[in-house]
């Protein structure tokens, strides 16, 4: 595994600073996206994110870190639903702004911070959780991230990686893949205004790791076991590991 490729980045850097540049374009229209995009199956991936968590999140001295937030969707899930002390962060701005926004509205307490997933301002060992919920696959350095999130998490921590994947079965791949890559641009592109960024997010995904290749590059970063599950006929994939 590298990391993200957006045609025209030549460089991590590069990469890194396009696609922070496409999420600030599109965080207006993301969530509206988001949920039209996957007929509302977004929601359901997050509920059964924050279900297999649970028993982390009953732990009232435990500490919750939501990395790639977005716009804060996962995060307030797992606020709502928690004894821990939870807090997200991201390195699109506009993306934060949105996020403290809905936690405001929703008296949620979750403080948010804005930093690259692949260099935390954070001390080592000091969470019991990390989640990452669509944002692992943008990462311009999938290895470093990996092994940035180990450092952060305590032993016998647990790191919750919800992603696109490549279904295994013919049929719903041929289907998945010609949505993706037919009718998401278009869609995405009209409401959003920019059809750059749905035309990019569709490769991402093909070009991601599935989801055996993931479980691999989890252990080979050091972690002692790795688990996945994959839903909606394996075009998404919860992976759960321990440090």
């Amino acid at each position: 595994m590298t990391g993200t490729t957006p045609r025209g980045a030549g460089s991590e850097l590069e990469a890194s600073a396009w696609v922070r540049r496409m999420f600030g374009r599109v965080a207006a229209r993301y969530d509206l996206l988001n949920h039209l995009l996957s007929f509302n199956l977004d929601r359901r991936w997050r509920a059964c994110t924050v279900d297999r968590v649970s028993e982390i999140l009953d732990r009232p001295g435990a500490r919750v870190l939501d990395l790639c937030s977005g716009t804060g969707d996962l995060l307030i899930a797992l606020e709502k639903r928690s004894r821990a002390a939870t807090v997200g962060s991201d390195f699109c701005h506009p993306m934060l702004v949105l996020a403290r926004q809905k936690i405001a509205r929703r008296n949620l307490r979750s403080p948010l911070f804005e930093a690259d997933a692949l260099d935390l301002p954070l001390a080592s060992e000091s969470f019991d959780l990390i989640t990452v919920a669509f944002g692992f696959r943008n990462l311009a350095n999938y290895q470093r991230g990996l092994e940035e999130i180990k450092r952060v998490l305590k032993p016998g921590g647990t790191l919750a990686i919800l992603e696109f994947s490549q279904p295994p079965k013919r049929l719903f791949a041929a289907l998945y893949g010609f949505f993706s890559t037919r009718v998401l641009p278009v869609i995405g592109g009209w409401i959003s205004g920019s059809r750059e960024a749905y035309a990019y997010l569709p490769e991402s995904i093909r070009k991601f790791p599935d989801a055996e290749d993931l479980s691999k590059a989890i252990l080979a970063a050091g972690f002692s076991s790795v688990d996945f599950e994959l839903m909606t006929a394996g075009a998404v994939a919860l992976h759960l590991a321990e440090k």
